[in-house]
């Protein structure tokens, strides 16, 4: 038998995927924050020096802010800063709040993976439509919701993984007190 101590050597490579998976939706989460900035700032100069504004910017923003919550969001659960993930279980008692911590990445999960699915189906459904002004898929909407929906599942089963193997290292974790 191997040592107690010793993490199951699946645990390190999945650990390392989600935290390179959270650093790819915080980068593309701010190059969409810059991108937005900059495009309403181009609208700004375009309508009041230039007397002609670019119709397209409000079109390209709903899909960067759709970018930016959904990915934000789902690195919130991988990072435990996510606000629905903890209040919970912050709230009860030590004694039970390894219930809380149960049924909270229980929840999430199906959450992500409702997401996930009800996001793909109506991404497939919007995708042969194109969004007026910019002429892209209206299923560019709803891929960050799909996108999000699978990272909150995997996210979310990681915790539960991490909390069955006694690996569970969130800051507000079970039995502390």
């Amino acid at each position: 038998m191997g040592d107690p101590n010793t993490p199951p050597a699946f645990l390190r490579p999945m650990d390392k995927f989600f935290d390179l998976l959270t650093k790819i939706c915080i980068l593309l989460a701010g190059i969409a924050l810059v991108v937005m900035t900059v495009i309403f700032a181009w609208l700004v100069f375009g309508r009041y020096v230039l007397n002609d504004t670019p119709t397209w910017v409000e079109q390209v923003s709903l899909l960067l802010v759709m970018v930016i919550a959904f990915l934000g969001a789902a690195s919130g659960v991988h990072q435990h800063t996510h606000l629905s993930v903890v209040i919970f279980r912050n709230i009860v008692p030590n004694s039970i709040r390894t219930v809380f911590v149960i049924i909270s990445d229980i929840l999430m999960a199906g959450f992500g993976g409702m997401m996930f699915w009800y996001g793909m189906e109506l991404t497939q459904f919007k995708w042969n439509t194109l969004i007026p002004l910019i002429q892209v898929s209206e299923g560019l909407r709803s891929l960050p919701l799909t996108i999000s929906g699978l990272l909150v599942f995997l996210f979310s089963i990681g915790h539960l993984i991490r909390l069955f193997l006694g690996r569970d290292e969130r800051q507000d974790n079970i039995d502390q007190g």
